[in-house]
């Protein structure tokens, strides 16, 4: 009976994904927004672009701890023996003579990250960024955290894995050469994220405090209710946490749409901005999500185009890494930035922009490795064959301006 019971409702579960598969009516005027809320908008992106002079546009940001580096990961030898002199600062030279069986990969980019996980405990975080599609060594540390600070960090980052019913004990590290680096993000570009910062407001959220999960419908005549009820009823989409039950579950994204459509109609540029940001960045809670839904997620970049605030500085602003950003700073989906920017209608300007980056020796190279992801996903999303022919070949160019053994690892 209880086989019976789980296969009526997972049978019922698979009719609800897929009956949400259907993405946002399209309004007369091309958009998914009406005309009548483009204007709305309008008239409030008028003062804000005005505003945006009183914004501190000159601060300079600083750039992700970074460090060229090598990997290494050892298997065999004696490994509590390797820990030790890791722990003492053993230098390169003396380590890999001593541990024949290392593995050793040269001259590898190393990112510090921080952040705080699901219970807001402090994480440092050192990751390995590779240009190809692999996966790179990637060590977090919850504990001692003033020992990861790069400012107090030695020659070694290394984790230490016991012997269990899985795999036999092994060490992987990194070794740094040099310290980790900040640099500041050059003027030109900090503008950008000054820019974005601004005009996202990254003094609001688009949520309310304490979350509720659920859905929250909206009445058909919601246009033609009072100020007062709408206010309340965008109060209650902010108020609630839609999760998609599966891939093809489309109640996210349609929840932030109401909150866009909402926010405005009330006049609130803010919200409705990361509304729709999330949209473009399909940033959303999912119980499971497969790649093969990610096609059918439009990015509605023209929505932005047409409201004509500099989308490509926009852009650019949240796509950028900085090791200061404003609190509530808003980041770009690097995947979904690229697919949005092939929608433009100024692709020239565009792909001049992401060029620069990545080809800019004054920006650091984490930055411009950010550059060359997102043009690499600008160039998967091109459908004419003659215009991806045409870009491979300037991005094949392009790319030899990183690092040797950065551009190396990339296969056109």
């Amino acid at each position: 009976m209880k086989k019976i019971n789980l296969l009526i409702l997972s049978y019922f579960f698979s009719l609800f994904c897929m009956s949400q598969s259907g993405e946002f009516e399209i309004q007369k005027n091309g958009l998914i927004y009406d005309e009548s809320t483009m204007n709305s908008l309008s008239n409030v992106v008028d003062s804000l672009n005005l505003e945006f002079k009183l914004c501190d546009s000159n601060k300079l940001f600083t750039s992700k701890y970074q460090a060229i580096g090598h990997k290494l990961e050892l298997k065999k030898n004696d490994i509590k023996s390797a820990k030790k002199d890791l722990e003492n600062n053993i230098s390169l030279e003396k380590f890999l003579k001593k541990y024949p069986g290392t593995k050793l990969t040269k001259n590898i980019l190393i990112v510090q990250f921080k952040y705080k996980d699901y219970e807001e405990n402090d994480v440092m975080q050192f990751t390995e960024i590779r240009l190809d599609n692999d996966y790179g060594l990637e060590f977090r540390f919850d504990e001692n955290l003033n020992k990861y600070n790069p400012k107090n960090l030695g020659n070694w980052i290394f984790k230490y894995s016991a012997k269990s019913s899985y795999s036999d004990e092994y060490i992987d590290a990194f070794y740094l050469p040099n310290k980790m680096e900040s640099k500041k993000i050059p003027l030109y570009y900090s503008k950008m994220i000054g820019y974005a910062d601004c005009l996202i407001d990254t003094t609001s959220t688009k949520f309310k405090k304490d979350l509720e999960s659920g859905w929250v419908e909206i009445p058909q005549n919601w246009k033609s209710l009072p100020s007062t009820k709408q206010a309340e009823l965008l109060n209650k989409l902010r108020s609630t946490r839609v999760v998609g039950s599966c891939s093809q579950d489309s109640s996210p994204r349609r929840h932030a749409i109401n909150i866009a459509m909402l926010s405005a109609q009330t006049q609130n540029w803010e919200v409705f901005l990361k509304a729709h940001l999330d949209v473009m960045n399909d940033r959303f809670e999912r119980i499971s999500d497969g790649s093969y839904a990610w096609a059918g997620r439009k990015t509605y970049l023209k929505e932005l185009e047409e409201l004509h605030i500099d989308v490509l500085d926009l852009i650019i602003g949240i796509s950028l890494r900085m090791e200061d950003p404003a609190i509530n700073h808003y980041y770009g989906s690097i995947r979904r930035i690229g697919r949005a920017l092939t929608e433009t209608n100024n692709k020239s300007r565009v792909e001049q922009q992401l060029f620069s980056i990545l080809t800019d020796t004054e920006l650091d190279i984490y930055n411009r490795v950010l550059g060359f992801y997102i043009i690499n996903n600008y160039y998967h999303n091109l459908e004419d064959k003659n215009e991806k022919l045409r870009f491979q070949t300037k991005l094949e160019e392009a790319v030899k301006s990183l690092p040797k053994e950065l551009y190396s690892q990339i296969e056109f």
